[in-house]
């Protein structure tokens, strides 16, 4: 092949574009992997996320409903009733009984104190007693420490809360019908009253606006029904209200100055007052997120200030704070993934059979200048035997040659090249029924002797032709020792290997030719040793490839196309046996052929 880089360039260029496709199918496949594994843990998430904020709203359903079912007369300390009720009322001066409000206990302790505005702005609790009122309320229904504590609560709002802006954050208040304990009727779900309840202006619009929606319905709902039952069953006095209309709304909650508020407005007596509580945020939250460590072990909550138009979904229904989900780890280990494995399996086979093709190619355009190096020592090797017939049997047939002692010489060279032609033949005859898979004769149990006798002639005759002398060495056990051997191919080997010795070795002043027989327990060796120049270290390796002789080579050396050492190799392998080149000889070349013993 006179110019193999063009394959190779075609095979690097297919093989780039292979490369290349291969390694884009393979990021899109990792990545839609890697999207549809994101997407499974977003929804995870957002499934964790949807049912904590339902515990969340839940959970504060009752404290809502509490909180707007208050008795809108539930922000005095006391309040004056025309008769006793129960043990709780008590007869204070001027002969009035007076009732206790229902806040004055600690009904929550996250409740951090209840408080009212007055229509003149004037801020007090139910837990911070007027001064007439100190004495009944002080200690049988409060201690002076909860007085204290309320006072400090009630400033600390003072300090945050301005009626008019709190008055523009609240709904109109609706009549309240007299009842049980003058809360809010059920009958207000659906007004305008109920509208919005926790939910910062906007907020709902965006993404996930309906199942907000739907969790805000179900938070005034419940809450709504919360307050029917609280007012069934709430153990009250039946009075009538002083003014014969109050209007109030639900509890709304609120940011305030950072602090969490829940606010109503409230018409009572012809005066509209600001009911409300301030709730310690800080214990709110720990609290609610204690209830969804199970689902998201690093959520947290964030306020969400009145007129934030957040898109996202993940807000309460109950109060205007947001959730935050933080890190959610992802489930197991993905390495043994449904596209991973197949794409480790795809680029194992390509990667293979890029090999394969490379090594293909490689060894087709090896075999390529082998064959043309064997062409070109072929047609050397024929060339001069050739020549020699065309001349000599030219000179014989003419009678140019009369003299008897030299027309003998003429027809002993005719011989000879006869031979080497036919050696050659026969060589490459046989390398092609190998390379074929047909092998010539069969593999039999015989002594090593036999085989030595049969072919000592023919090989004395071939050192003989080279002015050497054959020296077959060897004791009688080793002659007699069994082997398991194709005998027309070992003999085959053996002069293979006789005519190596007489073509390199014919210059050396030891004309000698050594053939030992050396046996073991489980082989007998064949050694073949001449006292010529040998084979030097850097090409031990060549002489067994085949055709491995180029013309000028040929030129330059002794006959032959390179092909006997190698034919010779592949014979003794389809016996059992193996033929070596021996490295430690320091004097020639010296050859082993080992042939297994016979059982």
């Amino acid at each position: 092949m006179r110019h193999p880089w063009t394959l190779w360039l075609a095979f690097a260029v297919c093989l780039s574009v292979a490369l290349a496709t291969m390694g884009w199918v393979s990021l899109t496949a990792l990545r839609l992997e890697q999207a549809e594994a994101e997407g499974r843990r977003q929804a995870a998430v957002e499934e964790n996320v949807f049912l904590a904020l339902w515990r969340m709203d839940s959970a504060l359903v009752p404290i809502l409903a509490r909180e707007s079912a208050q008795p809108v007369h539930a922000y005095q300390t006391l309040r004056s009733i025309p008769r006793p009720q129960g043990g709780l009322s008590q007869l204070g001066p001027g002969g009035q009984w007076w009732y206790p409000s229902p806040l004055l206990p600690d009904v929550w302790s996250l409740v951090l104190v209840h408080f009212q505005i007055d229509p003149d702005g004037r801020i007090g609790s139910p837990r911070v007693p007027a001064d007439a009122m100190h004495g009944l309320a002080v200690p049988r229904y409060l201690s002076e420490k909860a007085v204290q504590e309320a006072r400090r609560h009630v400033a600390r709002v003072a300090a945050i809360v301005d009626r008019k802006q709190l008055l523009a954050m609240l709904p109109e208040p609706e009549p309240v019908f007299p009842g049980p304990g003058f809360g809010v009727p059920p009958l207000l779900v659906g007004s305008r009253a109920m509208q919005g309840l926790g939910r910062p202006e906007g907020a709902a619009r965006g993404r996930g606006a309906e199942e907000f929606d739907q969790r805000n319905r179900a938070v005034l709902q419940n809450t709504a029904n919360a307050i029917q039952v609280q007012n069934e069953y709430l153990d009250l006095p039946d009075f009538s209200p002083s003014s014969p209309e109050a209007m109030a709304v639900l509890m709304k909650p609120l940011w305030v100055g950072g602090e969490l508020l829940l606010a109503r407005r409230v018409v009572f007596g012809g005066k509209e007052y600001v009911q409300g509580c301030l709730l310690d945020w800080p214990g709110v939250k720990t609290w609610l997120l204690e209830m969804i460590t199970d689902l998201l072990p690093d959520a947290d909550l964030e306020p969400l200030a009145r007129g934030t138009d957040e898109p996202e979904a993940r807000m309460l229904a109950a109060l205007p704070a947001r959730l935050l989900a933080g890190t959610v780890a992802p489930d197991g280990d993905d390495f043994g993934s449904l596209v991973r494995l197949p794409l480790l399996i795809a680029w194992g086979c390509f990667l293979a059979a890029a090999a394969s093709v490379a090594t293909l190619l490689g060894g087709v355009i090896r075999l390529s200048e082998r064959r043309a190096a064997f062409v070109s020592a072929v047609t050397h090797e024929l060339r001069t035997p050739l020549t020699t017939f065309h001349i000599y049997t030219e000179m014989l047939g003419e009678g140019m040659v009369t003299d008897p002692g030299q027309q003998k010489h003429y027809l002993n060279t005719l011989r000879a090249e006869a031979a080497r032609l036919s050696h050659l033949v026969e060589n490459v005859l046989a390398y092609a029924r190998l390379e074929r898979g047909r092998i010539d004769g069969h593999v039999e149990a015989l002594p090593v002797g036999r085989i030595v006798d049969a072919c000592r002639g023919r090989l004395a005759d071939r050192a003989a032709q080279a002015g050497m002398e054959l020296v077959v060495e060897g004791d009688p056990a080793a002659m007699e020792a069994g082997v398991r051997a194709n005998p027309s191919a070992a003999e085959q080997i053996l002069f293979n290997l006789v005519d190596n010795a007489c073509k390199y070795a014919a210059a050396a002043e030891d004309k000698r030719i050594h053939l030992a027989v050396e046996s073991s327990d489980e082989s007998v060796r064949l050694r073949v040793r001449d006292h010529g120049p040998g084979i030097a270290p850097a090409v031990r390796g060549r002489p067994f490839r085949p055709f491995s002789k180029s013309a000028r080579e040929a030129a330059h050396s002794a006959p032959g196309v390179g092909l006997g050492l190698a034919l010779s190799r592949r014979l003794a392998q389809d016996m059992g046996g193996q033929l070596r080149l021996d490295e430690s000889a320091r004097d020639g070349a010296c050859f082993v052929l080992i042939l297994a013993m016979a059982r």
